[in-house]
């Protein structure tokens, strides 16, 4: 089956027709992680083949990537733009193709991880937008490369058992790597893929300690009195990492760890007390594994999201880097410390919401996306972030934290507290 338009230029210079190649859904693929998943692919256009491309609202980047890689398969997850001149022109685009789509819409985007061609999803989606499609990947029997981190922070309890049972049927069918997890789950963070490549060929019970790492962002050592006036502009500046504008927010208030901290827990089965964060400001060590005997393991690795991505992309073999390796002749020195859990109250907050489970870190989730919102549109202050989620965590644990049932759950306790932070923001914001 020809998965592109009849002469579409393509990163090999042909038409792809699927063969030993792997087909690729790539879910935000204007994004940072979207484009450099791009670049991956195009770097091995031999193994890799992108077959359906989904954005938010960036038709023109859409547009672009889907002439350049010849891609028939589209979506636009906003629904506003159903309107717009240029969706007619991609839906146009899509039906030279007698095998094209396009759609525009939340749901349209979900489509595409069922496509049959479909081998593995890049869920590239920012915030709670990707969790519905993350469940489906899995439940439609695709790979899912993950970079969405609030589908396991608001629904592990649901993805991971999928998980499971994915990797089972991949065992059973053949499909499975002959040696180590049968890859149903890869995650793309480069925390969680250095924990992963680091636990290949351990016995789990002899892990003692999960060490996730932490640049410290742009504001490591500053005190509260010194965050109280920052701006979204000093926020976005990350020392070591090229992000989006939400994760890099995240970066800088330490809520990305606490994030990773909860994905860590679900990923690897892990207990909450056996996960901990240590900044480690040069970002070359990317995470650390620790074991009953004494020994560590540690990734280390460039700064360079193209290689996580990679990975996941290319288990269980590992190809030709896609960057330049780093050069530890030249890296210096390596700094530890720990986190300042007082100052930067997201990490702890997170925490506390992992411990606590069933809903809670859907509202914490769904307080943060809402906050940071408002520091980036200048409506709430950078300390105001931590204060807003704290003030919706507490309301939702008074109402009574639920235990997790099912998708449609999280969608109401997640618009109840995009709410309540909203509310917050009015009162408190500046």
């Amino acid at each position: 089956m020809s998965s592109c338009n009849e002469g579409a230029r393509v990163a090999d210079g042909a038409c792809a027709q699927g063969g030993a190649r792997r087909r690729v859904v790539v879910l935000g693929s204007s994004g940072s992680i979207g484009v450099q998943t791009l670049d991956v692919i195009a770097q091995h256009a031999d193994k890799l083949e992108a077959v359906g491309l989904a954005v938010f609202g960036s038709l023109d980047v859409l547009g672009r990537q889907a002439r350049e890689l010849g891609v028939c398969h589209l979506a636009a997850g906003d629904a506003r733009l159903a309107g717009d001149a240029r969706c007619d022109e991609l839906a146009a685009w899509c039906a030279e193709s007698p095998e094209g789509s396009f759609g525009v819409g939340p749901q349209a985007v979900v489509d595409l991880v069922r496509l049959p061609e479909v081998d593995v999803v890049v869920n590239a989606l920012v915030g709670e937008a990707g969790m519905r499609a993350s469940y489906e990947t899995l439940a439609a029997g695709k790979v899912l490369a993950l970079a969405n981190k609030e589908s396991l922070v608001v629904a592990g309890d649901l993805i991971m058992p999928l998980a499971a049972a994915l990797d089972e049927h991949r065992r059973a069918e053949g499909l499975a790597p002959a040696f180590g997890p049968a890859g149903a789950l890869m995650p793309i963070d480069s925390e969680h893929g250095a924990i992963y490549q680091c636990l290949l060929g351990e016995e789990p019970r002899e892990v003692t300690k999960l060490w996730v790492t932490a640049s410290g962002g742009p504001f490591r050592g500053r005190t509260r009195d010194e965050l109280s006036a920052i701006t979204p502009a000093q926020a976005l500046a990350h020392p070591t990492w090229n992000m989006g504008a939400k994760i890099s927010i995240d970066s800088s208030t330490l809520m990305n760890k606490g994030l990773e901290v909860i994905e860590a827990h679900h990923l690897f089965a892990m207990p909450y007390d056996k996960i901990a964060v240590v900044v480690q400001p040069q970002s070359a060590i990317h995470s650390m594994v620790e074991f009953a005997d004494g020994s560590v393991k540690a990734h280390l690795g460039t700064t360079d999201m193209r290689i996580p991505i990679q990975f996941a992309l290319s288990y269980p073999a590992r190809w030709n880097a896609p960057v330049q390796p780093l050069d530890f002749r030249t890296l210096g020195t390596l700094e530890f410390a720990a986190p300042d859990e007082s100052t930067f109250r997201c990490l702890p907050l997170a925490r506390h919401a992992g411990s606590t489970g069933g809903t809670l870190p859907c509202a914490m989730n769904a307080a943060n996306e809402v906050a940071v919102a408002a520091f980036l549109a200048e409506e709430c202050s950078y300390l105001g972030i931590a204060a807003c989620v704290e003030a919706v965590m507490d309301a939702h644990e008074r109402e009574g934290v639920q235990r997790v049932e099912s998708l449609d759950q999280l969608e109401t306790v997640d618009a109840w507290a995009r709410a309540a932070a909203r509310s917050w923001v009015r009162a408190n914001g500046r």
